[in-house]
């Protein structure tokens, strides 16, 4: 078989890749473009692409999706009306028999900690808002993270559990009219809580 003959293979999707994509859909619902449930449903479609090639479909009829199936690796310009200049991401962090406080800034889009008998306190409240997304990818061990959001955050668990668990209270399954939050990670003896506080 030559070159020619060969199959195009597929490229799997990453989370930088799905992350440009969230933002499209921010901006699109910032616009005016997609309401709430339009949001929500494709922000749920674009956390399970396996591949490349399905996302571009998802924004495709957004002005601010154009380009994104010529360019994958392109960063994307933002417009905010909110301070978010560039997307913050950070490394694994590590908590050992200790933990620490963390106030994510907004554009703070995703979040990583490994946590053995610890754990830190995360407060998203000025991270999250209208159209936007933190994940929040927490590894634990016979421990536990405390987790802040304000009111109205949809929150989307796709831990996975053994004897563990998170901890979230029905106040803190909102609508998503304050962003969305994601939580994932491997827990054993392990859980994290979300709690709902008011707006800084």
């Amino acid at each position: 078989m030559t070159e020619k003959n060969l199959p195009e293979r597929r490229i799997r999707a990453g989370d930088a890749d799905r992350d440009r994509v969230l933002a499209v859909l921010q901006e699109g619902y910032e616009s005016g473009r997609l309401d709430l449930v339009e949001m929500r449903e494709r922000q749920e479609q674009v956390l399970e692409v396996r591949f490349l090639d399905e996302l571009p479909g998802l924004v495709s009829d957004l002005p601010e999706g154009r380009g994104l199936d010529r360019q994958p690796a392109a960063p994307m310009a933002q417009s905010h009306p909110y301070p978010v200049d560039q997307p913050v991401e950070t490394g694994l962090s590590v908590s050992i028999m200790s933990g620490r406080s963390v106030v994510a800034e907004p554009g703070t889009r995703g979040l990583r900690n490994f946590a053995l008998w610890g754990g830190n306190k995360y407060d998203l409240r000025r991270a999250l808002g209208p159209g936007r997304s933190v994940t929040l990818t927490l590894h634990a061990v016979m421990a536990g993270s405390d987790i802040t959001v304000p009111p109205g955050v949809r929150v989307i668990d796709r831990s996975v559990a053994i004897m563990a668990g998170n901890e979230i209270p029905a106040e803190a399954q909102g609508d998503g009219s304050n962003g969305t939050l994601i939580l994932e990670g491997f827990l054993m003896w392990a859980g994290n809580e979300v709690k709902v506080a008011p707006l800084i």
